[in-house]
């Protein structure tokens, strides 16, 4: 029974990886639609420009023609003066326009409302390989490294699509989805082990706090992390936009502006902050229960805290005037590199207290 549930967990995953990445392809069609609509506009653009050239080179020959006459004293009196029209106005070029504070048209694109959609129906497959793990383990499916990457992708995705009942992130599809792919697959190939019994250790109410809390502020911690990489990338739009130079990253166009996806970025890693300092706390309360001591320097525990002082360094940057724009980006970056480390590399090549990796 425990082996069917686990041949069917595997199955789901499958089938919710190969949603995901049709979903990412549908998401990368939606960036190269922007692409090719800021071009359009672009286009149009010069041919307004063109078309309001001419009309002004004409009124300016009759505006000489009419100096000339006057000079030679061939205008007679009382002749009808030509009503010149002024010349109509060039519209901006799409590229000069601050993006908008949100996906706009791109957003209700078909390609995007496709993809979002297969990344919800991804995320219930995936959430039924998880469910069917716990079930065949008969317990929380979180207590080695391949159950913990298969939970914190499957809350990566969870809270992709809840936040978009508060602010509109689909713009995100596409690193969520890709992101999700890659982890889960080298997750299989690198992590994955049968189900055996827990632990004593780990045999505490403290795993299902513990461990849930830190998946929820990863959740967090990687929608903050692609807003920091899209901030950067829009503020070498911008920079380039205000420097004449309309060339390249088009894809960009209709996204918020680079100070909107820092607040955003911002914003979801005080959550993560949150959720991973209760992490922090439960942990130190388990480790005493478990070790009869809070705090040991153990690796896993040094990472946690390093992490803690990333974030707790981008958070506060916000407040110092010269930390903000680009180099809070990068921190937040090096912060979500860090929790990555944390699980790839520490529970793999650091042993201790914390070795549950179950390889």
């Amino acid at each position: 029974m425990l082996s069917q549930l686990e041949h069917f967990s595997t199955i789901a995953l499958y089938s919710a990886m190969i949603v995901y990445a049709i979903a990412f392809v549908f998401y990368a069609v939606d960036l190269a639609n922007r692409s090719g609509d800021a071009a359009q506009a672009d286009g149009r653009a010069d041919a307004n420009a063109a078309a309001g050239a001419a009309p002004a080179d004409e009124h300016a020959a009759a505006a000489t023609s009419s100096l000339e006459a006057t000079a030679t004293g061939s205008i007679a009196v009382g002749s009808t003066a030509t009503k010149v029209r002024p010349a109509p106005a060039v519209q901006p070029r799409a590229g000069a326009s601050a993006p908008v504070d949100g996906p706009g048209k791109a957003g209700r694109s078909k390609a995007l409302r496709i993809g979002f959609s297969l990344t919800a129906l991804g995320f219930l497959l995936h959430l039924a390989a998880t469910v069917l793990r716990g079930i065949g383990a008969e317990r929380v499916p979180w207590a080695n490294m391949y159950e913990f990457a298969l939970t914190a992708t499957c809350a990566i995705v969870l809270i992709f699509l809840l936040v978009q009942f508060v602010v509109d992130l689909r713009f995100l599809g596409t690193l969520v989805t890709g992101l999700t792919v890659l982890f889960l697959g080298i997750t299989k190939v690198n992590y994955y082990v049968e189900i055996v019994p827990l632990q004593p250790a780990l045999d505490s109410y403290w795993l299902v706090i513990h461990i849930l809390v830190a998946v929820l502020a990863v959740g967090f911690f990687t929608l903050s992390f692609g807003l920091s990489l899209l901030q950067l990338l829009q503020n070498r739009r911008e920079n380039r936009t205000a420097a004449g130079d309309f060339a390249g990253m088009n894809y960009l166009t209709g996204l918020p502006t680079a100070v909107r996806l820092e607040d955003l970025a911002y914003r979801l890693a005080i959550i993560g902050f949150v959720f991973w300092t209760f992490t922090l706390i439960a942990g130190s309360i388990w480790a005493e229960a478990a070790w009869s001591r809070y705090w040991g320097w153990d690796t896993k525990e040094v990472w946690t805290f390093v992490i803690w002082v990333l974030y707790a360094g981008f958070i506060h940057a916000r407040a110092t005037r010269g930390w903000r724009g680009t180099r809070s980006a990068w921190l937040s970056i090096v912060a979500y590199a860090a929790v990555i480390f944390n699980f790839a590399i520490v529970n793999v090549f650091f042993k201790g207290l914390h070795a549950y990796s179950g390889l």
